[in-house]
């Protein structure tokens, strides 16, 4: 019998926690820091691209994850480009505040590789190009040479 009484509830529960244990494996044991770096990146990440490919991406993002990520979230045509790597790093600690500290760099590399274990390669492949080169290097070279292309579906 499931947990919640609906299969989809469940499900992007497990992937969820899933995913905030691989973070925490990363950042530390703290499930709540764990979250906030997650929706701290993505939203970080969705504001630096195109709105078309913030949708695409969105789509692969387990169900509850998806609703981190459109939270607060207000389409705009253009997005934030043409910045530094240091703005990408301050606009993440931005939705790190109130928290206990962290190192951003790292919370962002935690992030980032989740994203290259359970989203499609050739999405996080658009999404990467899409950002600023000293962006893009924040992304850890060693999860994209990831061993499968399939989306982690709900």
């Amino acid at each position: 019998m499931s947990a919640t009484g609906l299969d989809v509830f469940d499900k992007t529960l497990q992937t969820s926690n899933i995913w905030l244990g691989e973070i925490m494996d990363e950042i530390g044991p703290d499930r709540e820091l764990a979250w906030h770096a997650l929706g701290a990146v993505l939203h970080s990440v969705r504001d630096w691209i195109p709105a078309e490919l913030a949708v695409h991406l969105g789509a692969q993002l387990p169900l509850l994850v998806r609703g981190l990520y459109y939270d607060r979230w207000r389409l705009i045509q253009k997005p934030e480009r043409g910045r530094s790597q240091d703005e990408f790093i301050n606009h993440v600690s931005e939705g790190l505040t109130n928290q206990r500290p962290v190192n951003r760099v790292k919370a962002i590399h935690a992030v980032f590789n989740v994203l290259s274990r359970h989203v499609s390669a050739g999405q996080l492949d658009k999404v990467r190009q899409s950002l600023p080169e000293d962006v893009r290097a924040l992304w850890p070279t060693v999860q994209l040479e990831r061993m499968t292309d399939q989306p982690a579906l709900e």
